[in-house]
């Protein structure tokens, strides 16, 4: 894995390009606009796709039958599709690791899947070969009714990891920006873009700061918004909010919904928050230990999103069913009276 991929970035720009703290290292303003992309790319291929309220109810399936707000033509097919996927690392040595097993998993247009199961039960690696960072041992991986490598460069999701992977000679705005620059997007489209996305997550008065200024928890957020940028019909996250404080954890999960369903995006999301699976999800896909294999998954009905939700009897309910799944206990039809409430906020 580079440094890239994780987020840690540790040298200075890549040589010959144009960066935010060196603005007359090019005058000509489209010739800097090419030798940003050139670099921009360069880096994108590995840590990104080449390239309060109510939150409305009957998320799964919304975008099967119609272009969604942003114009987007909607395909065919599902979001997802992984038949019996297979991951070894270090085949044939001492040190192999299966991480994934026999994995079958579809995740319908407009649905949002989460993933949860025990630290090293490889739901990082799933998500990874969904965007084609990794290749499968075996099984197939197929994105909006493409091989995953086609989806990756056909800009066909976005993507937020573990770490933010900013590129730190870009100012927070011009991070945001760079999806809508490989996709040729006006430097005032993209600009008015950037901004929306900055007040979205709570940042547009750090604009003009660069990634070494902000806190780990805001450096975050903006990946969440440079992920959510391009209007993506399909999300990948990476337990995208476990850096945040949680009531901005909780605010972020509720833009997040509320975005997913005015666009029609599908959504599948790594964590190891049981309550945040649950409220986030249509359905949960509880993994077992390594080699990661689908042990259950946990339909989830609870309407509306709103600050009630999260009080719910049927909330709970949920906790208790995706939590009985990752211990291997039988499932019980609803929690016992007087449950803790206070279990909702342990992760898994």
């Amino acid at each position: 894995m580079t440094e890239m991929e994780t987020g840690a970035v540790t040298d200075p720009a890549p040589a010959g390009a144009v960066t935010d703290r060196a603005p007359d290292a090019v005058t000509d303003p489209a010739e800097g606009e090419a030798v940003v992309d050139r670099a921009a790319e360069a880096v994108i291929d590995r840590v990104m796709p080449s390239t309060g309220g109510v939150i409305p109810k009957g998320r799964a399936g919304r975008a099967a039958s119609a272009s969604t707000a942003s114009g987007r033509p909607v395909e065919p097919g599902p979001a997802v599709e992984l038949a019996g996927v297979a991951k070894v690392f270090n085949a044939g040595r001492p040190d192999e690791v299966t991480a994934l097993d026999g994995v079958d998993l579809t995740v319908g247009r407009g649905e949002f899947v989460s993933l949860i199961g025990p630290s090293g039960c490889g739901k990082s690696t799933l998500l990874r070969l969904v965007a084609d960072l990794v290749p499968p041992t075996g099984g197939t991986v197929r994105v909006a009714d493409r091989s995953a490598r086609q989806a990756r460069r056909d800009l066909a999701y976005g993507i937020a990891f573990q770490q933010a992977g900013l590129l730190d000679w870009r100012t927070v705005a011009r991070n945001v920006e760079l999806p809508l620059e490989l996709r040729g997007l006006s430097r005032r489209d993209r600009q008015g873009k950037a901004r929306e996305m900055l007040e979205l997550v709570g940042l547009a008065d750090f604009a003009g700061h660069y990634p070494d200024q902000l806190s780990g928890g805001m450096q975050q957020r903006v990946a969440i918004a440079r992920a959510l940028a391009v209007d993506p019909p399909l999300l990948l996250m990476d337990e995208p909010f476990g850096a945040l404080d949680e009531m901005t954890r909780e605010r972020l999960q509720d833009e997040l919904l509320r975005i997913c369903a005015r666009k029609g995006t599908s959504a599948l999301f790594v964590t190891h928050s049981i309550p945040e699976a649950v409220y986030l999800s249509d359905r949960v896909v509880v993994m077992s230990a390594r080699p990661g294999r689908i042990v259950e998954i946990v339909g989830v009905e609870l309407g509306e999103r709103t600050e009630a939700t999260r009080q719910s009897a049927a909330f709970f309910a949920g906790i208790t069913r995706v939590r009985e799944a990752l211990r291997g206990t039988p499932a019980r039809s609803a929690p016992p009276a007087g449950a803790d409430q206070a279990a909702a906020g342990a992760p898994a």
